[in-house]
């Protein structure tokens, strides 16, 4: 029981705690008393840890060896910005009464890659995307990020669009896996043929500009198809079919899934469940190989993508490995990136690749529906940073560039690859 002191001593302290609370309460009304409701600062959005990342930082290998890969930017879908719309149930009402109607936020995107698979570029520079599930074809400006969209049942009927391929007149080639055929689009992006001679499931493909080639990657047959690129007839086929996935000879493939062309004709086939690559001629004749199943770099456990830049090296994409490795054409490494992961360079089931003319290379991921660009440092460029650094550490009465023995040793090896 509390005597009448210390009942005393508590009505005060209750009086207390309730005048200060009155006050604080009171203070932001007083302060804001005189202002209007506009000036108060809009609230600022908060930006994802990707927009706050310096892409310019993000290269391989790392400084102070000389840059031969530079990341670039990625696509994925529209920003998520808000958008109203009037509500159902009250819009009506406040319209019949002159006033603004109520409104809602709306976050859904107007587009978005959902599993982006096939990749080719334009002579606009433009990146076309396949992507399966939408059942659609994405065309982003790689500057502004505008898409333009061949939809299915619009510009073309689709199943299941699996690869693409560009050729000099930017006519575009689409390979539908489950309606076993390809459609070719004139640049107009109109049909203007389909191709569907010996077909059980087209995947990947590329174009010999040179030789008029259109080689067609078939998982089903095991075999790459290889077609008169302007008629469209089939010329010959490479390999064996009919053996379920089982052989494993040179010139013999287990589900190849991508192909690639270099200047000198020579074909370059993704043979994935045999964990390799096999070149040939352009008359068909198989060359070489090389790669072994492992799951460490300069190994493969399920070759994909596969590409060809200015200076001949080999890019490779492993869908398990979620690496992109760059090879000799005597199958030694030079160079990888990536690792699971969603941050710039890295990768999760990284599935199509391909280099444009301007040495970007493209990179598309089937989970997380992006689709990367990086750019690749060429020979020649390498070798003029090279020599540069050289020239600085010459001259006299220069600051010198400070670079120690190993890493310029290692700054010539990559500008000579």
């Amino acid at each position: 029981m509390l005597n009448d002191r210390e009942k005393s001593a508590r009505r005060k302290s209750w009086w207390t705690l309730a005048f200060l609370a009155a006050v604080l309460l009171a203070v932001p009304a007083s302060v804001n008393a005189g202002k209007k409701k506009n000036d108060t600062p809009p609230p600022q959005e908060e930006k994802s840890i990707l927009e706050r990342l310096d892409y310019s930082k993000i290269v391989w290998p790392n400084p102070p060896a000389i840059t031969r890969i530079k990341y670039l930017d990625f696509f994925a879908a529209e920003k998520y910005v808000p958008q109203t719309k009037p509500k159902n149930a009250s819009g009506w009402m406040a319209r019949m009464a002159g006033g603004a109607p109520d409104t809602k936020a709306d976050f859904k995107p107007i587009f978005q890659l959902w599993t982006p698979y096939g990749l080719a570029v334009d002579s606009k520079g433009r990146i076309y995307v396949a992507d399966g599930k939408v059942g659609g074809i994405f065309i982003f400006n790689t500057e502004t990020k505008d898409v333009e969209f061949i939809r299915n049942g619009l510009h073309a009927r689709f199943g299941l669009i699996i690869g693409l391929a560009m050729d000099d007149n930017d006519r575009l080639f689409v390979s539908d896996v489950k309606l076993r055929h390809i459609l070719v689009f004139n640049k107009d992006h109109r049909v203007e043929a389909t191709i569907s001679e010996g077909m059980v499931d087209p995947g990947g493909m590329a174009i010999d500009t040179e030789n008029r080639f259109l080689y067609v990657a078939d998982t089903g047959l095991d075999q790459v198809l290889v077609f008169d690129a302007d008629n469209y007839k089939l010329l010959r086929k490479i390999g064996t079919a009919g053996k379920d996935h089982t052989l494993t000879a040179p010139g013999e493939f287990s589900k190849p899934t991508n192909c690639a062309v270099d200047k000198d004709g020579n074909l370059y086939v993704a043979d994935t469940f045999n964990n390799r690559i096999e070149i040939f001629d352009a008359d068909g004749n198989f060359i070489s190989a090389f790669g072994k199943s492992g799951d460490g770099p300069g190994y493969f456990a399920r070759p994909k993508g596969v590409a060809v830049d200015v200076d001949g090296h080999i890019w490779v994409a492993d869908a398990v490995q979620d690496r992109v490795q760059v090879f000799t054409k005597e199958g030694k490494l030079l160079i990888w990136m990536g690792g699971h992961g969603l941050l710039p360079g890295q990768f999760r089931d990284v599935a199509g690749l391909a280099i444009d003319k301007q040495n970007r290379v493209f990179t598309s991921e089937q989970f997380p529906g992006r689709v990367q660009m990086f750019r690749y440092v060429t020979q020649a460029e390498a070798r003029a940073e090279y020599e540069r650094r050289q020239a600085m550490e010459q001259k006299p009465g220069e600051s010198k560039t400070a670079v120690p023995a190993q890493d310029a040793a290692k700054a010539k090896e990559a500008a000579a690859r």
